[in-house]
């Protein structure tokens, strides 16, 4: 019997970036291993976090290229799995981050991890949040005037 892969009849109409999370041992020199792939390649890494447990560890890495570095994992052994996250231009001012994560309580909206971004899209701080509803975290922000990013507003980023 044919499978057909399974499809939806829409995807996010929201502005999302793509997270890659890479699982390596928990053992010397294993992130500068995963790092180093992309040493010989255009690709940049944006933001990155850490999470480690007793025998292994997992890298959260937003990629300007996550097509081209998926590949470069996967040719290189790794197992990774993919998700997407919303990325939040901060306002600016001391109160931030108490700003933005008071806009998304507002909304009844949980925030399972955050991180920042490693560049300033649009001149900007910036973070990667993973809420637990994608479309109405972004509805609560905008109504809220906050600027929410996609993926092409980072690969323009990387350069400034």
């Amino acid at each position: 019997m044919d499978v057909e892969p399974l499809q939806t009849m829409e995807g996010h109409s929201v502005p999302t970036i793509r997270q890659q999370s890479v699982f390596i041992e928990n053992r010397v020199g294993q992130l500068l291993r995963l790092t180093r792939l992309f040493d010989q390649s255009d690709i940049r890494i944006l933001a990155v976090s850490v999470v480690y447990s007793v025998d292994c560890a997992i890298a959260r890495m937003v990629l300007d290229d996550p097509d081209q570095g998926y590949k470069v994992l996967t040719e290189a052994g790794f197992q990774i799995s993919e998700t997407e996250l919303i990325a939040v231009s901060l306002p600016h001012g001391k109160r931030a981050l108490l700003h933005t994560w008071a806009a998304l309580l507002d909304g009844e909206i949980n925030i399972y991890y955050t991180y920042p971004l490693l560049v300033r899209p649009r001149g900007c701080a910036a973070i990667a949040v993973h809420p637990d509803n994608i479309e109405q975290a972004v509805r609560v922000l905008r109504d809220r005037k906050f600027d929410v990013l996609d993926q092409q507003d980072l690969l323009d980023a990387r350069d400034d």
